[in-house]
């Protein structure tokens, strides 16, 4: 390590990220990881000084969560029903101990394609607020990850928040994982659906996305379409292959490419069958 900072407002941050190129601590639990056997040689800037980035907060027409906000302390935080998938994925990061520091905007920044907060954040139209010395700028995330560890991120910038338009902030939702065991597993494959349903049960909005089976999360477009005039009971048994043409997975370890496309049609009919569902329970806390 060259130069270690810990800034104590978001002046002083924005400040030092246009004067140099640093390495960005929030939660740590990629950071270190990251590192392997290799020494540290980047500036590191700790924004764990910078409370006002920290939590959940709403305006008049967004839900707003702090780059520093936990997973933990997004699970504590009373929202609506479109946000269970979100609480649901915090659920499957890690242990509780990595929940109780790891930060929704870490998730994001790190750019994994099995990162468990993206799909959960892509059904819900999330877009990401990148700061600079310059200004501000809004990035829907579809835009912000660009590929396996690529970002939008620009030299100087930090993300402080991530922002949920309340027009997308309605209907029900649900996550569904897939791994080798129940936690401390990453990914083999995950959805995430929100359906909105009139009175009568007719859907009048859905998203679907998928993760861990392209260098991207996916939005299901094609299938999001075909959804809307259904009832939600009948969501599930509309799900087909020619759904999933959006994916790309891969053979690794953990699954072969024909085995995640499989499963990806499972889940996300399970996903959609939940969302459809009943209120879930107990995922407030």
């Amino acid at each position: 390590m060259i130069r270690y900072a810990k800034p104590r407002a978001i002046d002083e941050a924005l400040r030092l990220l246009g004067e140099d190129r640093w390495r960005i601590l929030a939660g740590g639990t990629d950071f270190y990881p990251a590192l392997g056997n290799r020494p540290l040689r980047e500036n590191v800037l700790d924004i764990n000084g910078l409370d006002g980035l920290r939590g959940i907060s709403e305006t008049a027409e967004h839900f707003v969560i702090g780059a520093r906000t936990t997973w933990t302390e997004l699970l504590r935080q009373p929202l609506p029903p479109a946000f269970d998938a979100l609480k649901l994925a915090a659920r499957e990061v890690g242990s509780v101990q990595i929940q109780n520091v790891g930060t929704v905007a870490g998730n994001l920044c790190n750019a994994s394609p099995a990162a468990d907060g993206v799909p959960a954040l892509l059904i819900l139209d999330a877009e990401v607020e990148l700061r600079s010395r310059d200004g501000i700028r809004h990035v829907g995330l579809p835009d912000f990850i660009l590929g396996n560890r690529r970002t939008a991120l620009k030299d100087g910038e930090l993300m402080t928040s991530i922002r949920i338009g309340k027009q997308s902030a309605t209907g029900r939702s649900a996550f569904v994982k897939l791994g080798a065991r129940r936690y401390l597993v990453i990914s083999i494959a995950m959805a995430a659906a929100r359906i909105v349903s009139a009175p009568d049960g007719t859907i009048t909005g859905a998203a679907v996305a998928v993760g861990a089976c392209s260098a991207v999360a996916q939005r299901l477009g094609l299938l999001e379409q075909e959804l809307l005039g259904r009832t939600a009971a009948s969501a599930p048994g509309i799900v087909e292959g020619g759904h999933l043409v959006p994916l790309a997975p891969i053979d690794d370890v953990r699954g072969s490419a024909d085995y995640r496309r499989q499963a990806a049609r499972a889940i996300v009919k399970r996903a959609l069958a939940t969302a459809a569902a009943e209120p879930l329970e107990g995922v407030a806390a």
